[in-house]
């Protein structure tokens, strides 16, 4: 019971738009408050710091200034290019080059928000001009982008195995095939409206091109080779790579490209420093309400009444599903895993599903939230860019978020697509 009061005072709070990280530390105090009385309130700044200064999130603030730093070097520009020489000459080119141009950003930032701001703020304004409908543009790009979360490096996927206590490596290894299906699937779409709006190929596909804007990218995509080829060798951690990121890109940006001067170096500092803070700021203050739902075990209560209603691993895998796609309408990606998955993994282990397994059911499950009003943070950004409603970007949508929600139950129920490349690189 305590714990659904406090779920409930969280999402009232967020419904009357105070921000996620001050409503959960307003719910932890005041909980903590009426349990313990004043005594509690010292263990406050404890709690909250150690819950913001794990080894393994330093990569969160990486992964970002990595990304930021890449859209003000050139780098997005010319994996868009390379992307549009690939897919430009199918109906519906530049939704077809928003998705490809996400394939390759996201193997790099490891943020959906990351990737709608960087990309989208070329691509949609491209396929308005070229007379796209603007919820199909929004709708387009905003789907695209959930692949960065879902293709290694994921930034939720390094919350999940944080809060988990499982490898964060295998859980990128275990998100490239759903994350390929996912691509092909967004891309099917894209087609399908792309014959209902009539609209039009980019260029004739050309081999010259592929290899021009392929030999332009190059030290591009040296990145996610270097990156990912260093944390799947054994020879970086997760946070390593994730520094790596950022001293390649800077290198790439300063030396290569040489598009990358010190006022957009500053921008893309200050830029990834405000999109960490909000994140570290939800980590901190969830830390709390996190502290209090285990003195009061609330994770052991939740496992036992699930327990006595089902022991059967696919029904409860299926309630969880209902339960992470609910919150993901209401709360962020980082608030949701932060919140949730500690309660939910004693249930987890006591049933037999496998963290990783799980991990990744939970990150395509918020990749979904991040398209599904009324928070849908990157639904957002896109319809702003577009300018258009967000209901009409979302009526469009509904039809690549079917193609996510197919990818999710598919993970779901048949564990190979994405635990094989994991079982047969770890042996497990």
């Amino acid at each position: 019971m305590a714990m659904v009061v406090l779920f409930a005072a969280v999402l009232a709070l967020v419904l009357i738009e105070v921000p996620i990280a001050v409503a959960l530390g307003i719910v932890a105090v005041v909980a903590m408050l009426v349990s313990h009385g004043a005594d509690s309130l010292p263990n406050v700044a404890v709690v909250t710091y150690n819950g913001a200064t794990s080894f393994p999130l330093l990569a969160i603030p990486l992964f970002i200034l990595a990304g930021a730093i890449m859209n003000a070097s050139g780098i997005s520009r010319r994996l868009i290019a390379f992307a549009a020489s690939l897919f430009g000459w199918i109906r519906g080119g530049l939704a077809q080059v928003s998705i490809g141009a996400s394939l390759f950003f996201a193997e790099i930032s490891g943020s959906a928000v990351a990737d709608v701001a960087a990309l989208g703020s070329i691509l949609i304004p491209g396929m308005i001009g070229k007379g796209y409908p603007r919820p199909y543009a929004a709708a387009s790009m905003s789907s695209a982008a959930t692949l960065a979360v879902i293709i290694p490096p994921s930034i939720p996927m390094i919350l999940y195995a944080v809060m988990a206590e499982t490898s964060v490596v295998q859980l990128f290894v275990a998100g490239i095939v759903p994350g390929l299906i996912g691509a092909a699937g967004l891309m099917g779409v894209a087609y399908m409206l792309a014959r209902r709006y009539d609209l039009p190929r980019e260029a004739a596909f050309s081999v010259a091109a592929v290899w021009t804007t392929f030999k332009q990218a190059l030290w591009a995509f040296l990145l996610p080779v270097v990156i990912l080829g260093g944390i799947f060798g054994g020879i970086v951690t997760a946070t390593e790579g994730a520094a790596l990121a950022v001293v390649a890109s800077l290198a790439i940006g300063l030396l290569v490209y040489r598009e990358l001067d010190l006022r957009q170096l500053r921008k893309a500092v200050v830029d990834g420093g405000v999109q960490t803070a909000i994140v570290m700021l939800l980590v901190a203050t969830s830390a709390l309400l996190g502290t209090y739902l285990s003195e009061i075990q609330a994770p052991q209560q939740l496992a036992r009444m699930v327990a006595e209603f089902t022991s059967n691993k696919w029904l409860v895998l299926a309630l969880l599903n209902v339960l992470f796609l609910f919150l993901g309408m209401f709360l962020h990606s980082a608030a949701a895993i932060i919140l949730v998955v500690p309660i939910v993994m004693p249930l987890v282990r006591s049933v037999g599903i496998d963290p990783v397994h799980f991990g990744l059911i939970v990150t395509i499950n918020l990749g979904i939230g991040q398209q599904t009003p009324p928070v849908a943070s990157v639904l957002m950004v896109a319809s702003s860019i577009a300018r258009a409603s967000v209901w009409e970007v979302t009526k469009v949508n509904i039809w690549y978020i079917a193609i996510l929600v197919a990818v999710l139950l598919l993970v779901t129920y048949f564990p190979p697509t994405g635990m094989m490349l994991v079982d047969l690189f770890y042996r497990r």
